[in-house]
């Protein structure tokens, strides 16, 4: 069975850094990668970066230059570290790969 723990979330002020932590048991990252997704209150979930291995690491436009994600196989643990946070970056952060997903970790971002 596979389970994924997202963990890191918190507040943060304008302009502040958070890293989020994907780890999965059951699920070898390195074999299948590994995807973030966000959902604002309000909103539809999109997509915000994909990751196999640094070389094919892909990002939405919003979040290009800000954040990156990266993956450490020893610890089959996926990471979104996250600069230069925006109000508009507040959402719940969900893991995702394959077809399973994380519980999710919230994100809120404001002065």
């Amino acid at each position: 069975q596979v389970q994924l723990v997202e963990s890191g979330g918190g507040s943060v002020q304008p302009g502040g850094s958070l890293r989020l932590s994907c780890a999965a048991s059951g699920r070898i990252f390195a074999i299948t990668g590994a995807a973030w997704y966000r959902q604002a209150p309000g909103k539809q979930r999109e997509w915000v970066a994909s990751f196999i291995t640094a070389d094919t690491a892909t990002y939405t436009d919003s979040v290009k230059g800000r954040f990156t994600i990266s993956g450490d196989y020893a610890r089959n643990t996926v990471y979104l570290q996250m600069n230069s946070l925006k109000p508009e970056d507040t959402a719940v952060y969900y893991c995702r790969s394959g077809n399973d997903w994380g519980q999710g970790t919230q994100v809120t971002v404001s002065a």
